[in-house]
């Protein structure tokens, strides 16, 4: 999953932390203002946690604000991006027993 600035905004980092429990797999990305996380799909429903801050998600060309705490279902098949209105915290989860993290967001993803 590609993480790319957006707009012009001062320069901050974006973080990626990872968490397994069974069969369960949870991504934090810390989102600075102005980044995105680009148009990609999946190959089953999941839940994504906004845990702060404020974002737009486009899925198929609906777009949606959100503000945090809010959890979203993005169903499958469903091309989604995430773009950091103001400095945010999103969780994404799935159910999956991938443990490689080079191979997690293979095999999650559907492109």
């Amino acid at each position: 999953m590609l993480l790319t600035k957006k707009f012009d905004i001062e320069p901050k980092r974006v973080t990626t932390e990872i968490f397994h429990s069974g069969n369960e797999y949870a991504k934090r990305m810390t989102l600075p203002k102005g980044w995105e996380v680009n148009t990609h799909k999946h190959n089953y429903d999941h839940i994504s946690i906004l845990a702060s801050g404020k974002v737009i998600v486009e899925c198929d060309g609906e777009i949606k604000g959100y503000t945090g705490d809010t959890c979203i279902v993005i169903k499958k098949d469903i091309s989604h991006k995430i773009v950091a209105i103001e400095d945010s915290v999103w969780y994404c989860i799935h159910a999956t027993t991938e443990w490689n993290l080079e191979l997690i967001d293979e095999t999650l993803a559907n492109e």
